[in-house]
């Protein structure tokens, strides 16, 4: 039995520890929030990130960071991008000696620009191992425990299997890999697509146009990957195509969901309004731009949707605006 803490109590740190306990680790998840720390140890639920999900009984929630992490053999880094530097910074201070740190987080920090695991690297004590989960898995069907597979991946490959082996059942298939720029990088990315994606479905826009975007939204996200190190092929794999159609075309994905609401003339406070938390892909589209500029890596879908969630652009204007970009050979790199 490992002694597992998950940081972080949205869906999907719920999702994974729910799958975690239930393969028989002794589980704590933490939350910020006191109802939801209270209603997984009263009820064995969590009605504000996952309703309706019975959790295992032996899942244990906590509200004390420092007291989630103190013992934990592996800690599993479940917060939102823009909140992993805070939090594992505040998690820092109690930080169990040689314990593997595995990241679930999709995004970017808007802080710094920097992937995940690279703010881990920063703010926890040095030498610990971190490895990072990503892959085409929407928490809802995790929990329900739909045949699923993923990818980890770690610089050190013993890591990466190490993670492999913590996660792994015989319903959620872990793969393991060394580019965690790209594992990485593709579960960000797509978030930012899927939005481009959802938006024109809100249009009325048909399946031609929904390839188009996908496509070129893998030859935007490869681009970037490629220029900070990636591996091109990664982007091919679970944590590049897989993730990408998954968020993109997928009716739990809340991106798309959040881009169809724009596409059919919400404003992003209407399509906002009474969701618990806002999809990554906003604050990470924002933020891949800037990422882009500063690697001279040009990311016109993705600028577009920037433009439509923070400068009030109008969705159908901006589908013109990349149509009538300059003509030019397809490439991927």
């Amino acid at each position: 039995m490992t002694r597992i803490a998950v940081v972080g109590g949205g869906a999907w740190g719920t999702a994974l520890a729910d799958l975690l306990a239930r393969k028989g680790d002794a589980v704590t998840i933490w939350a910020r929030e006191p109802e939801v720390v209270e209603a997984v140890n009263r009820q064995h639920t969590n009605p504000v990130f996952l309703p309706g999900a019975s959790l295992a009984p032996g899942l244990r929630a906590e509200g004390e960071l420092g007291a989630a992490v103190r013992d934990a053999e592996v800690v599993v880094s479940a917060a939102p991008a823009h909140a992993v530097r805070p939090v594992m910074a505040q998690a820092a201070a109690t930080f169990p000696k040689g314990a593997l740190v595995v990241s679930v987080s999709k995004g970017l920090d808007p802080e710094g620009l920097e992937r995940p695991s690279s703010v881990l690297a920063a703010v926890l004590p040095r030498g610990t191992p971190v490895a990072v989960l990503s892959g085409p898995s929407f928490a809802q069907e995790v929990y329900e425990r739909q045949p699923t597979a993923v990818v980890a991946a770690a610089e050190d490959h013993a890591v990466a299997k190490q993670a492999q082996r913590v996660f792994s059942t015989n319903h959620f298939r872990v793969y393991s890999h060394t580019d965690v720029v790209g594992v990485e990088l593709g579960g960000a990315l797509k978030n930012v697509i899927a939005l481009a994606a959802g938006i024109l479905e809100g249009l009325g826009l048909g399946f031609n146009t929904r390839a188009a975007v996908i496509t070129r939204g893998l030859a935007e996200i490869t681009r970037l990957g490629v220029a900070l190190g990636a591996e091109a092929m990664t982007f091919a794999g679970l944590a590049g195509m897989g993730d990408l159609i998954l968020t993109a075309t997928g009716a739990l994905s809340r991106n798309r969901s959040l881009g169809v609401a724009l596409g059919q003339g919400k404003t992003f406070e209407q399509a906002q309004a009474g969701k618990p938390t806002v999809a990554e892909g906003v604050n990470t589209a924002r933020t891949a731009v800037a990422l882009g500029a500063r690697h001279g890596v040009e990311l016109p879908i993705s600028r577009e949707v920037a433009e439509v969630l923070f400068k009030g652009k109008a969705p159908r204007q901006a589908v013109t605006d990349l149509m009538e970009r300059d003509l030019k050979a397809e490439q991927w790199r």
